[in-house]
């Protein structure tokens, strides 16, 4: 998804951080709302990606994850609280599943076309932006699509979000998730919106982005442009309907349970305390089984809020200050804050 290689990713899960940043054990009840949460629910996508941690720190407690009957004692006798580069306020924003309509063969409103890695491009180099992959046709005629889609905007945002569902105009749906990119930075376009003074920083959403590139089709093509990162896909062949999309773990992601973060901070499989606030406040245990290419930093986190075009609206306006804290092994953490980052 928004995704890394899952073999980097997992690999980042069972080492400790590497970069520098303040670190303070804090203790369970100065977690604001934790005896409220639900912590089975938690426990129970912790456990989805847990047998996946071979670190010595983290293997013992996922022997013993399964078998717990108090979620919360579980976590408590485990686990400490640690916050990591608390002096900045967390930055939470959201990301869902999107759900677009397209057809195997391009014809009538499908003229969009989603593509899968082209086999000379290597993970990690860089490659043509997607102003040359567009302009000049670099993919196109060489039999490397997956779908055709009937709205580019959408296709734009499914690069965004890493993974999605295509709905066939024959009645049935694929899945797509994250293969490969092209090796550039992302580039916000609704940043840009914001510094060409078209909107003010609380007016920008991803459905306000959408709605101004339909209304301006030039000047929107030219927007969608200022992101030279491009995405690649692959088909999901054998990921149940009713499952998430598949993270940077390549498990698939839990709805209000699941996070991406940034691995050189936070371990990939950690349950993570979050404290958002905003016009809808969050109190609840997390589960880091995701990475995106826009989250980086100890203090940041991009909450999964589900399927389709609800889950879109909800996760589009989500932009909230708060605070992060990620459960650590208790040997961990107490290596950490004495031996500081390995």
């Amino acid at each position: 998804m928004r995704a890394l290689v899952a073999a980097v990713c997992l690999a980042l899960s069972t080492v400790a951080p590497v970069k520098a940043a303040q670190v303070e054990i804090l203790e369970f009840v100065d977690l604001s709302g934790w005896a409220e949460d639900d912590h089975a629910a938690a426990l129970q996508v912790f456990t989805e990606t847990c047998m996946d941690l071979r670190s010595p720190y983290w293997a013992p407690i996922c022997a013993l994850a399964a078998e717990q009957k108090n979620a919360r004692t579980f976590f408590e006798l485990f686990f400490k609280p640690v916050l990591i580069g608390g002096t900045e306020p967390a930055l939470f924003t959201g990301y869902f599943e999107p759900e677009l309509r397209g057809a195997r063969r391009r014809g009538g409103p499908f003229r969009f076309p989603l593509y899968r890695k082209p086999p000379e491009l290597q993970n990690g180099t860089r490659w043509f932006s997607r102003a040359e992959i567009e302009t000049q046709q670099i993919l196109a005629g060489r039999g490397l699509e997956i779908a055709w889609v009937d709205d580019p905007v959408e296709a734009f945002f499914l690069q965004i979000q890493g993974s999605g569902r295509v709905r066939l105009n024959d009645g049935t749906a694929l899945r797509v998730g994250y293969s490969a990119a092209n090796g550039h930075d992302y580039r916000s376009i609704g940043q840009e919106l914001v510094r060409r003074g078209v909107y003010q920083p609380h007016q920008v959403s991803a459905q306000v982005i959408k709605n101004w590139v339909r209304r301006n089709p030039v000047e929107g093509q030219e927007l969608l442009h200022h992101n030279p990162s491009f995405v690649f896909f692959r088909e999901l062949r054998n990921l149940p309907a009713e499952k998430g999309p598949l993270g940077a773990m390549n498990r698939s992601v839990t709805a209000m349970r699941s996070i991406a973060v940034d691995p050189l901070y936070t371990p990939l499989g950690a349950p993570v305390w979050i404290e958002k606030g905003g016009r809808d406040p969050l109190r609840r245990l997390m589960i880091a089984q995701d990475t995106g290419s826009a989250i980086k930093g100890a203090q940041r986190a991009d909450i999964f809020y589900g399927t389709g075009d609800k889950a879109g609206r909800e996760a589009g306006r989500i932009r909230d200050a708060g605070r992060m804290v990620v459960l650590l092994p208790i040997d961990r953490a107490l290596d950490l804050v004495t031996d500081g980052w390995e």
